[in-house]
């Protein structure tokens, strides 16, 4: 205590030195708690927008992450709907799922032979009740919302498309979607919209139209392999456009009810779901219910071999993002640390300097080195502290002031403007790693001088003028 005590004293004899030293470390506080908070609103931003798509966890074929693209309908998970039971009466995990849904992917061709264009698209099938629950999960209070899907309540043969499938099959007028380019010049289709077979084919499918003038939506024709390599095409009403975030997604990126789908490929036969997704309601349930999920699906295992992804394997996008900024968060520390650890350490060297006749004057009264050590460590220390916490201060405060501010910009992955928010509240761990690894910082830069110091011959420093 009295080492402290008199450190404090020796900080307090040269205000303005101090006041800068603490007001330097101070800012570089503030600077990495406050870059630390962006890349924690961008982790925040990126984890929801993939759970509210995928959910946490999801249910598959053991090769249909790796091979499943290529064929999807050859991954399908058989008895989906038992293993959803099992779930949703599991003593565990009915208190922490959410929301427990199937899916099923496929590939095909659309075309709208009204404009003579077609191309290849990815889609998925959904049960939009359920797409909808999980675009309302929101553990960390963000600001983001998601627009619900307006599959919901939608016709059975409705779709939505990606708004770059769109600009492709020129529905960008009859979707009314706002800054869509046209193409310079449109060619206008020359005899029959379709080849026979193919139209053949969508009017079995397709429901009898109202007429021109009633039509709500425009159609498109969605051709389709089934399980036995039959093609098979459907006459669809696109209802609506949903910008993906990824321009190579997006052109190709269609949505459908499930049942419908399930119709299209399986026919009669026992429908598949190529995904079963998991929504918890913690992120950090993932541990417990993958847990859980294993020992349910054992039983399944003799039939079809099946595994459970994390959010985290489905999308290495976010696994990569997130590597990046933590990269820059460790390079911007180390960039601060060195600017703290020179100038504590010129700050010390300097007070050694004025101080040897004291340093000398304490040794001829018995003050042995170690204790001489101790007192500048101990300033050291107590600089670095007190820049520390003024930092953090001063991080919670501008992190308050930013938040309410609302700056838009768009985040990684997302279609539309938010509004720029810094978390710092609430980052614990960030906060005291910071706080911790500056005053050690501190104490380093000021164990030299203070070595320097104990080392000083008495006499010597006793003639120092």
């Amino acid at each position: 205590m009295m080492t402290l005590n008199l450190a404090m004293r020796n900080l307090l004899r040269n205000r303005r030195r101090s006041l800068a030293t603490l007001l330097a470390m101070a800012i570089g506080s503030t600077s990495i708690l406050l870059f630390g908070g962006f890349s924690a609103n961008v982790d925040y931003e990126l984890l929801t927008r993939n759970v509210r798509a995928g959910g946490h966890l999801q249910i598959q074929h053991r090769d249909f992450y790796l091979y499943g693209s290529g064929n999807p309908t050859a991954y399908g998970i058989n008895d989906y709907k038992q293993i959803i039971a099992d779930i949703q009466h599991d003593e565990v995990l009915k208190k922490m799922v959410l929301v427990v849904t199937p899916t099923l992917q496929f590939g095909g061709i659309a075309a709208n032979y009204a404009a003579n264009v077609s191309r290849t698209i990815i889609g998925n099938g959904f049960v939009a009740v359920d797409r909808n629950h999980m675009r309302l999960w929101n553990e960390f209070d963000l600001r983001t919302k998601a627009p619900p899907s307006a599959l919901e309540g939608a016709p059975a043969d409705a779709v939505v498309v990606g708004t770059g499938v769109a600009r492709v099959l020129q529905l960008c007028d009859a979707l009314k979607i706002i800054d869509c380019p046209r193409p310079a010049k449109e060619r206008k289709p020359e005899g029959k919209s379709m080849p026979d077979d193919i139209a053949e084919l969508s009017l079995q499918e397709a429901p009898a139209k109202a007429p021109a003038a009633q039509e709500a939506h425009p159609r498109i024709d969605v051709l389709v392999a089934g399980t036995q390599g039959a093609p098979n095409v459907a006459s669809l009403e696109v209802i609506g456009a949903e910008d993906q975030g990824v321009k190579e997604l997006d052109e190709v990126y269609l949505m459908m009810h499930l049942s419908q789908l399930q119709k299209l490929i399986y026919g009669k036969s026992a429908p598949k779901a190529t995904s079963i997704m998991i929504q918890l309601r913690h992120t950090d349930q993932i541990p417990v219910a993958r847990e859980r999920l294993t020992a349910i699906l054992a039983k399944y295992s003799a039939s079809q071999p099946l595994a459970v992804l994390d959010f985290r394997q489905l999308n290495p996008f976010y696994v990569q993002t997130m590597q990046m900024f933590d990269t820059i968060f460790g390079f911007v520390f180390v960039l601060i640390g060195g600017i703290v650890l020179f100038t504590v350490s010129n700050t010390m060297n300097t007070t050694v300097v004025e101080r040897t006749v004291e340093i000398g004057t304490l040794r001829a009264i018995g003050l042995r080195r170690a204790g001489i050590r101790r007192l500048f460590v101990a300033e050291g220390a107590l600089l670095g502290l007190c820049g520390a916490v003024l930092g953090v201060v001063l991080a919670l405060l501008l992190s308050v002031i930013i938040n309410r501010i609302g700056m838009p910009w768009l985040p990684p992955g997302n279609v539309e403007l938010v509004p720029f928010t810094v978390t710092v509240w609430g980052e614990t761990r960030m906060i005291l790693g910071t706080t911790l690894g500056l005053i050690c910082i501190a104490i380093l830069s000021a164990w030299w001088p203070a070595h320097r110091a104990a080392r000083l011959d008495v006499v010597e420093a006793l003639r120092h003028v």
